[in-house]
């Protein structure tokens, strides 16, 4: 499949999924971004357009961050410090947005991760 029409396909999924879900200063929206070598996680309140907290693999606040890759093992470590960072500005509950990508190994794993770490989806 080409990579313009691949582009095209996962727009049209993130389009589907964000005509679903909206977060609120009370339930924000969980984004999760994967490329080629970094992982970011935004908490987004999209009734005033802020963002409340974020973590990343290129956070400086991120402990091993040159070690921490865009895998299943990486997913898990920013899940966990995503939940900490969201627990931190007094979030408890979220909506998830995988942004187009499938619920399946690194998506799961971060998930998975925040939720252990006490956030409710």
């Amino acid at each position: 499949m080409q990579n313009q029409k691949k582009r095209q396909l996962r727009q049209l999924r993130k389009w589907r999924i964000r005509k679903k879900i909206t977060g609120t200063s009370l339930r924000p929206r969980m984004s999760v971004c994967f490329t080629g070598e970094h992982i970011y996680v935004q908490f987004i309140d999209d009734t005033k357009g802020v963002t409340l907290a974020s973590a990343s693999t290129r956070h400086k606040t991120t402990p091993d961050r040159d070690q921490i890759g865009a895998n299943v093992d990486g997913a898990k470590k920013i899940g966990t410090l995503a939940a900490e960072a969201a627990k931190g500005k007094g979030i408890g509950a979220v909506v998830f947005d995988r942004n187009g990508a499938r619920f399946h190994g690194k998506v799961k794993a971060l998930a998975d991760a925040a939720r252990e770490a006490g956030l409710k989806f």
